[in-house]
């Protein structure tokens, strides 16, 4: 997979094609919105949704964390999507093979106990600050910061000839945000309509597309 570089006051940071973003200077890998659990939910309620894709986060936060040899992953919300289940297993049995810090930004679907995720080592916050850089899981705009969030699941789409059209996940970004897409592979995404002063980076297979 090829990453793209970019800077933002000055820090130097890759969007990954797995929707995560590495900031370079702080060795932190961001991911938002891995909605671990989701396909275990739905499965208990009959829905049709191949059992392989669980494994496949896993695989993905795998490859990130290969890529970039990250000092600290920092989820930005929404890591577990409902209740426990037997996700929460096969990730406690992620974490524990990891030796890097840990940090939750807890957002409005992380329902299970943060004693849960202190027993493994993990902080859960509301947000971080570090320097003029504020990581949310909702979008945020607050003065003399620029602000990384999820929650959103940002797409873009793209329209051919006739009605054809393509919808892409995305980075977005603003003047002073940018929301990251959806990490899960069962997540679905929400369309976003960039003015002329916005950036999207589009995920289009295994590379990164400045639109």
């Amino acid at each position: 997979m090829n990453g793209h570089q970019i800077q933002i006051q000055d820090q130097n940071f890759t969007l990954h094609p797995s929707g995560t973003l590495f900031w370079q200077d702080r060795s932190v890998l961001l991911i938002s919105d891995a909605h671990l659990g989701k396909v275990s939910h739905f499965r208990k309620f009959g829905a049709a949704v191949p059992q392989n894709v669980v494994q496949k986060n896993f695989e993905l936060m795998d490859e990130a964390l290969d890529c970039f040899n990250p000092k600290t992953i920092c989820f930005l919300g929404d890591l577990f999507h409902s209740a426990l289940n037997k996700e929460w297993y096969l990730f406690e049995n992620w974490v524990e093979k990891k030796t890097i810090k840990i940090i939750l930004v807890a957002g409005n679907h992380d329902i299970i106990s943060p004693l849960k995720y202190e027993g493994l080592g993990i902080e859960v916050v509301p947000e971080v600050q570090w320097d003029d850089f504020l990581l949310t899981h909702h979008p945020q705009e607050r003065n003399g910061f620029f602000n990384f969030s999820g929650h959103i699941h940002p797409a873009i789409r793209l329209r051919g000839r006739g009605r054809q059209s393509l919808r892409l996940p995305c980075f977005f970004k603003s003047e002073r945000q940018m929301i990251l897409p959806a990490f899960g592979l069962f997540t679905g995404t929400f369309v976003l309509e960039p003015k002329k002063t916005d950036e999207v980076f589009a995920i289009v297979e295994d590379e990164i597309m400045k639109l």
